[in-house]
């Protein structure tokens, strides 16, 4: 059993995840009654990946700061400029798809529960208020920004500390690295039961009237992932972007596509800049940071349904509204983290710039829910994998400038 275990563990990680997704179709189809003692195992896996991420963020920053010293460079600021012109991107080239592939909506309620943020200022609003938040409220709470504040300010504050309280901060911070790479070696049975939960608790009758909506967002996120993302990463390291790419959709996509929630991958994330030996001062920024500002799926989301609702209704749009929609996407992606609801709550925000009244825009929201498992897995997984890509693209182009050589291992 030990030896066969050993062996086991020696599979690479995503072999042993597909063999689990297998596994999970199997029993969806064989036993759908079995949902109590199947579908638990992804939950459990779920909850221990949000309930370390928060922790995981909080040390890592904090260390990563705290052993920063002056005049060290770092790649944030390439970083963020790549998170940022990919997010608005993938807003243009969602309006561009929708634009050629109009779609136009059966309204239905059943979003009238819902508050969605009333403009531009509250998002921002939101945002600043998540910044000040307690420190014990943002971890219980799981406040990305609040964590990455505390984490920073901390983390200044510690860098006159002595060598020995860096050094605990440092041992905290591995051991609770290995905490992660303990649950991360659990994702094979985790997403078991996170696919067969999906195909028997979601069948796909559902999504069949919705069908040209989905193809139109899921097929912007592909041509996101699979054009736009390797331009952006070829212009930056003038080499093949591909085995780069392809790394990341599948050490990183494929868990976010099933989790669906990007905090609950940054443990993914940190273990894949680690093999791909990157910069620890830097990942362990990005990473999280990407996780609430790098929202290129969520700028698709917002445009193609902002869009469907206008053509629905049969709105005329200039092609200087259409690029304001752009940049009004991209800006309220980046603040999406911050607002319950996620990306589907800030279509209405969108919708007002075109004078949709928000009991429409509602009805939209409501469309949303209903293709969201579909919609949200590729957004996450195109949102989470591209942290990666950029925090990558940020550090070979830089070796790049340094004439040093860059090789990428598919």
């Amino acid at each position: 059993m030990k030896n066969l275990f050993l062996k086991w563990n020696e599979v690479s990680l995503v072999k042993r995840i597909l063999v689990g997704m297998i596994i999970g179709i199997i029993f969806a189809l064989a036993i759908p009654d079995a949902t109590k003692w199947v579908s638990i195992f992804g939950s459990l896996f779920v909850g221990a990946l949000k309930a370390v991420a928060p922790v995981l963020v909080l040390f890592l920053v904090m260390h990563a700061i705290s052993k920063h010293r002056t005049g060290q460079q770092t790649n944030m600021k390439s970083i963020i400029g790549l998170y940022a012109a990919s997010t608005f991107l993938a807003g243009l080239v969602a309006v561009v798809a929708s634009f050629i592939f109009p779609v136009s909506l059966t309204l239905t309620s059943g979003a009238d529960d819902l508050t969605p943020p009333g403009g531009i200022v509250e998002v921002l609003r939101t945002l600043l208020f998540n910044i000040v938040d307690n420190p014990v409220n943002a971890l219980i709470n799981a406040n990305y920004i609040g964590i990455l504040t505390w984490a920073i300010l901390l983390g200044i504050a510690l860098r006159s500390a002595n060598d020995s309280t860096k050094n605990l901060l440092e041992s905290f911070s591995n051991a609770i690295s290995q905490l992660v790479k303990w649950v991360i070696s659990l994702a094979p049975i985790g997403i078991m039961g996170l696919v067969y939960d999906a195909i028997v608790t979601n069948g796909l009758s559902a999504l069949l009237d919705y069908g040209k909506l989905l193809l139109v967002l899921v097929g912007c996120m592909f041509f996101v992932a699979l054009v736009v993302n390797p331009i952006i990463v070829y212009v930056n390291i003038r080499t093949n972007p591909y085995p780069l790419v392809f790394k990341c959709l599948k050490e990183s996509g494929i868990t976010a596509f099933f989790t669906r929630s990007s905090a609950a991958n940054i443990p993914v994330n940190m273990t894949l800049c680690e093999k791909l030996d990157l910069d620890k001062d830097t990942y362990s920024v990005s990473i999280p940071l990407g996780a609430t500002i790098n929202m290129a799926g969520a700028a698709i989301t917002i445009s193609v349904l902002t869009l469907a609702a206008v053509h629905t209704l049969g709105i005329q749009v200039d092609i200087g509204t259409a690029l304001i929609l752009s940049v009004l996407a991209a800006v309220s992606a980046a603040g999406a983290s911050g607002v319950a609801g996620g990306s589907l709550l800030l279509i209405p925000l969108a919708c007002s710039l075109f004078g949709i009244s928000n009991d429409v825009a509602m009805q939209v929201v409501a469309v949303g829910f209903i293709i969201g498992v579909v919609q949200d897995s590729c957004e996450t997984a195109l949102n989470s994998s591209s942290d990666v890509l950029y925090t990558a693209t940020a550090e070979y182009a830089k070796k790049r400038k340094e004439g040093k050589a860059v090789k990428i291992s598919a």
